[in-house]
């Protein structure tokens, strides 16, 4: 009898030992795959596109070598500018050294080209004072866009800022007597003065002007990583400098200040100097 006690001890002994050598490899296992890189994207890969990212927070992201912030819940944000041609490497390493890439091409696209003869050559000529005054206006936005916070509402979509007939869109140009102007950046709604503008994703708001020569009452609101919304030709603003807003928080009124031919609302989105095109904004889609 004690014999085989010592056998039946022997054999649980045993067991156990393979039970937890087993239990250990698997959570090996587990930790390693938790542990690995991996690539996930919401975003069109074209011209003007907005892309965002989810990785761990650990994780270190670079695009064609250039590091990447990445916020404590693992997101991330680029973009391409209207004419980009580059081919783009986005390289995901987690803390063990696993490393993942892929390789974006950003697609080409056609955009509207109005061309317009005829126009008189005083018209061609800006004014001085208003080139001076544009400048000084152009600074100001600049240094927004500079601003790269920790703020991560961009990971949660966006929603337009208005309900409105879109009449102006992204990328479009006009050419004056074979002379090309600068692009469109935006997406233009039609409204009525007063109509309401909605913040298209929360922030803090980085600008109010209310009277900038071209673009009159100008707003900037920060979504985080160098992502920001414009709302140029404003009438009148609810919110100030430093405000922290909510998607769909009514910010500002739809105008026709500055050179506008009617009120309207000019809606803009920037990865810092980058001009990203609103409709594609639109179509991101949040990672879970």
């Amino acid at each position: 009898m004690k014999v085989l006690l010592k056998e039946q001890l022997l054999m649980a002994n045993k067991l156990l030992s393979s039970l937890l050598i087993t239990s250990s490899i698997m959570a090996s296992a587990i930790s390693f795959q938790s542990a690995a890189a991996s690539i996930k994207i919401s975003g069109e890969i074209k011209q003007g596109g907005l892309i965002i990212g989810k990785a761990e927070a650990t994780d270190k992201v670079t695009l064609n070598g250039k590091p990447l912030v990445v916020s404590k819940q693992g997101d991330y944000a680029f973009g391409f500018s209207r004419d980009d041609k580059e081919s783009y490497q986005l390289v995901v390493t987690s803390v063990n050294g696993d490393r993942v890439e892929k390789t974006l091409t950003p697609a080409k696209r056609e955009y509207k080209l109005q061309r317009i003869e005829g126009i008189k050559k005083s018209i061609m000529q800006p004014n001085p004072e208003a080139v001076k005054r544009s400048q000084k206006d152009s600074q100001q936005v600049k240094a927004a866009r500079k601003i790269s916070s920790d703020i991560t509402s961009f990971a949660g979509g966006f929603i337009p800022p208005i309900k409105g007939i879109i009449t102006g869109v992204y990328g479009s140009q006009r050419i004056y007597n074979g002379v090309p102007k600068t692009p469109h950046y935006g997406l233009d709604y039609a409204g009525k003065t007063g109509d309401p503008v909605k913040a298209p994703a929360a922030g803090k708001v980085l600008l109010w002007v209310p009277d900038m020569f071209y673009s009159g009452g100008t707003m900037i609101i920060d979504h985080g990583q160098g992502i920001s919304s414009t709302f140029l030709h404003l009438s009148d603003s609810y919110v100030a400098t430093g405000d922290t807003v909510k998607q769909g928080q009514v910010v500002a009124a739809v105008g026709k200040s500055g050179r506008a031919t009617g009120p309207h609302l000019d809606w803009r989105i920037n990865w810092f100097d980058v001009k990203i095109d609103p409709a594609l904004a639109l179509k991101v889609k949040p990672i879970k």
